[in-house]
């Protein structure tokens, strides 16, 4: 069966048994977690989409911290002295798909 589920505004493709880095979700490492918010689903046969979608799909948090690749914005104007370095690094959750009922 595959799913298509909103995770923290970012949409997703899973089946059971799928990991995925979804952006950070509160939790623990071994916590399980429902995503009621399912878009689509297809078991094979039948395609359901919108408001009749009646699936949750259930996860296990793998690893609850897990950082990306540092991006660094750097603005400068010439000959003003004027120079700025921001950077961030973005915090991801580690998931498996355990489920789809």
């Amino acid at each position: 069966m595959l799913a298509v589920v909103k995770i923290a505004g970012q949409q997703f493709k899973v089946k059971a048994g799928d990991s995925l880095y979804v952006p950070h979700i509160g939790g623990q490492a071994g916590d399980s977690v429902e995503f009621t918010d399912v878009l689509m689903t297809d078991n094979g046969t039948t395609i359901s989409s919108g408001s009749g979608v009646k699936a949750v799909v259930k996860a296990e948090i793998v690893n609850d911290l897990i950082k990306g690749d540092k991006v660094i914005a750097f603005k400068m104007k010439r000959r003003k002295g004027f120079r700025k370095k921001h950077g961030h690094r973005t915090q991801y959750t580690q998931i498996k798909v355990t489920a789809i009922a």
